[in-house]
């Protein structure tokens, strides 16, 4: 099993993944355990403002779930969104966080 910096540096190696999509997995692997962001935070971060849709199809195609911390990507209105595995496992995954199923905890929401 690899670790976040092994699975982000495949991804980052990887042809099949553009490079909007690697800034995405980078900016994911910057949220903290415990906190959630959003969508739209993402985008931003990847350079792309607008392209809040084309974040969670990106994160749709991780290819390491358990390492790079798609689950703590949220709706804007603070819905816990879609999730590759099923949005029951995504509220699983954030429950085990601290973070409840409609991502509200002690986060920093930015």
């Amino acid at each position: 099993m690899k670790d976040r910096r092994g699975a982000l540096s495949d991804i980052l190696k990887d042809k099949d993944f553009s490079e909007f999509e690697k800034r995405v997995y980078r900016a994911v692997c910057r949220i903290p355990s415990g906190e959630v962001r959003t969508y739209k935070w993402v985008a931003k971060e990847a350079l792309a403002p607008g392209a809040c849709r084309a974040v969670g199809n990106a994160l749709n195609k991780n290819p390491y779930p358990g390492e790079i911390p798609c689950h703590r990507v949220i709706k804007s209105d603070g819905s816990i969104g879609g999730y590759a595995k099923g949005s029951a496992m995504k509220a699983r995954l954030l429950r085990r966080e601290a973070i409840d199923g409609n991502g509200k905890h002690c986060y920093n929401p930015v």
